[in-house]
């Protein structure tokens, strides 16, 4: 079969290169970049990229040693462990550093049993399958605030830290309320693991895998 491009007939740029360039030179100069800490602007510029949202800059709240903690644990080879399928497959593989292990145990066999027994989500009750893989690992919640209020009482508990999270929720029940406490957790409780997330209702599967793909690679 024959194709053929139909009659272009609305002007508008079509070169894909064109198209990214322009985008990113668009976030620059459209959005705050100038209070994030060292080495975060293009981070944030991606988040910006992967949301449509030039205003999502002045929402991010980000740890000094965000980018250099999540960079190297993946450059070592850690997984990163995440709450959404999502999430996961918003993960750009061509960018991990080590061909890292991406795992999300939501349609694990054992997750309805276990959010049962727990009385709550089975986004909650997969990370504590994933338990003995938290120990350096970078952690992305995109999607379930009980995930990331899970995740930080097993942390509570002893559970081993994660060398970076990055906690980014979306929805109108409890997401602002987990993300206040990931941006508190080191003053309340003495930890103190590298975060990135968003304050407010905002979040989702786009704006963390976008933030993950920034982590994972300098180049933008």
């Amino acid at each position: 079969m024959s194709l053929t491009r139909p009659p272009k007939r609305y002007e508008y740029i079509d070169d894909g290169a064109a198209i990214y360039l322009d985008s990113f030179a668009t976030i620059r100069a459209e959005a705050r970049l100038d209070h994030l800490p060292a080495g975060a602007e293009k981070v944030a510029v991606r988040m910006v990229h992967g949301t449509g949202q030039t205003d999502l800059t002045g929402d991010l709240v980000i740890h000094p040693g965000l980018v250099t903690a999540a960079r190297g644990a993946l450059e070592c080879g850690a997984p990163i462990i995440t709450d959404a399928h999502m999430v996961a497959s918003g993960v750009t593989r061509a960018r991990l550093p080590r061909d890292n292990e991406v795992l999300c145990l939501l349609r694990d066999e054992r997750v309805p049993e276990l959010a049962r027994a727990f009385d709550t989500t089975r986004s909650a009750a997969a990370f504590s399958l994933l338990g003995d893989r938290l120990d350096g690992a970078v952690v992305a919640i995109g999607n379930a605030p009980t995930a990331l209020f899970h995740l930080l009482e097993l942390l509570l508990d002893g559970a081993p830290r994660p060398a970076a999270i990055i906690g980014c929720p979306v929805g109108f029940i409890g997401a602002a309320e987990s993300k206040e406490a990931l941006a508190s957790f080191a003053d309340d409780h003495g930890i103190d693991v590298p975060f990135l997330t968003v304050r407010g209702r905002r979040g989702g599967s786009a704006m963390t895998a976008s933030a993950l793909n920034a982590l994972a690679q300098e180049t933008e």
